[in-house]
């Protein structure tokens, strides 16, 4: 190994000690995604951040025996500036924090996608290293939430279950942005089959600050933001917050783009690995047969029985994004909410302390990915 590439494993290595991980890759692929966002100078760097945002003057202290002030605020704008390393204000200053690859550095390369870079990316997140990294965070870094069309009446919903709720709440800044994983399957001749829209996802608050510093994505009023969702909604995609009570950001989600949810078809038993309040259920009864439940579901949920060909949920794939409700002619469909309602995070930082406490090892990665092999429930 060279010594330029000695400096990316040293990186590498670092990155994996953080809540969500960076494994190794015996193909290398690992070092070829780094490279493309840090130079040597700023991977040195990177290396004095943490998951935990820490202010300019601290960061400037722990690499004071290799850079100057003026070296170290020059580096860190310009790793924040290629969607790097992430970027927020506390208490009036400038924090500075690591970002996992998903979600984090590949999501902030919207708008600067090219072959080569999903290229890179793609060989990498399909590791089995990496596969088993990003199946090991617990909780998930996101969570599915119904659309407002399906929300039933006769159960108190949660603030953090309403995505009109969470904008109204927000103090803003507001930012539209283009979804990276449409954006992708664009530039690889495979345009989406849901929408033709691609500025579909929203940042709101601290994301959105940061998404204007960078000047990336579209600045956009909160009546703005509620019209976007409303339209996603109609669209058929899926809503998936931060898992968080005050989430920076939605993404809406086809399930012929999104890598969240194109994973979540691969494996036999998705919901282990998904947070979210409700499911579906449909009344045999009043079933029409008519099949819309089938091609509006993003995640092969639902299906038609063979005798009867009546509707039929698979609650080892439903993740409650009431896609299905308001298109059921008959009202047959509708979200009943988990007897057990899950505990969130009050915000980022408090989930990426939860994952980082929750962070299993080669051997607890290794016991899970059988089960999943086998098929057993974890």
């Amino acid at each position: 190994m060279n010594k330029e590439d000695g400096i990316y494993r040293l990186l590498q290595q670092h990155l994996d000690k953080q809540a969500v991980g960076f494994p190794e890759a015996g193909s290398g692929a690992d070092l070829r995604f780094l490279k493309r966002l840090f130079s040597p100078e700023e991977a040195k760097l990177a290396m004095h951040l943490s998951y935990k945002p820490a202010p300019t003057g601290r960061i400037i202290e722990k690499a004071a025996h290799e850079f100057s002030a003026e070296q170290t605020e020059r580096l860190l704008d310009s790793m924040f500036m290629k969607g790097a390393i992430g970027w927020k204000e506390k208490h009036g200053s400038s924090h500075w924090y690591v970002m996992p690859l998903i979600v984090g550095m590949y999501e902030a390369q919207d708008g600067n996608l090219t072959l080569e870079f999903l290229a890179d990316a793609s060989a990498y997140m399909k590791t089995m290293a990496y596969g088993k990294a990003f199946l090991a965070v617990k909780p998930s870094q996101m969570r599915t939430i119904p659309i407002n069309k399906s929300l039933p009446l006769e159960h108190q919903i949660a603030t953090y279950d309403q995505i009109r709720a969470i904008v109204q709440n927000s103090q803003g800044p507001f930012v539209a942005l283009k979804c990276i994983c449409r954006e992708g399957k664009a530039i690889s001749k495979k345009p989406c089959t849901k929408t033709s829209r691609q500025e579909t996802c929203l940042g709101f608050g601290g994301a959105a600050a940061m998404v204007l510093r960078r000047k990336h994505g579209r600045e956009v009023t909160r009546d703005e933001a509620l019209a976007i969702l409303r339209q996603n909604e109609d669209d058929g995609l899926v809503l998936q917050p931060a898992n968080a009570q005050q989430p920076e950001f939605v993404c809406s989600c086809c399930g012929c783009c999104c890598g969240m949810l194109t994973f979540q078809k691969f494996l036999p038993h998705p919901i282990d690995f998904w947070t979210s309040n409700f499911q579906a259920e449909v009344s045999i009864e009043s079933c029409l047969r008519c099949g819309k439940c089938v091609s509006r579901c993003q995640v092969n949920a639902v299906s038609l029985t063979a005798s009867a060909g009546k509707a039929k949920i698979n609650l080892n794939r439903c993740i409650g994004c009431g896609l299905c409700v308001p298109t059921c002619p008959s009202n047959a469909v509708r979200l009943k909410k988990k007897e057990s309602e899950m505990s969130l995070p009050k915000n980022d930082e408090e989930l990426y302390d939860e994952i980082m406490a929750n962070k299993k090892g080669a051997l607890g990665q290794l016991h899970m990915i059988l089960k999943v092999v086998l098929g057993m429930r974890l």
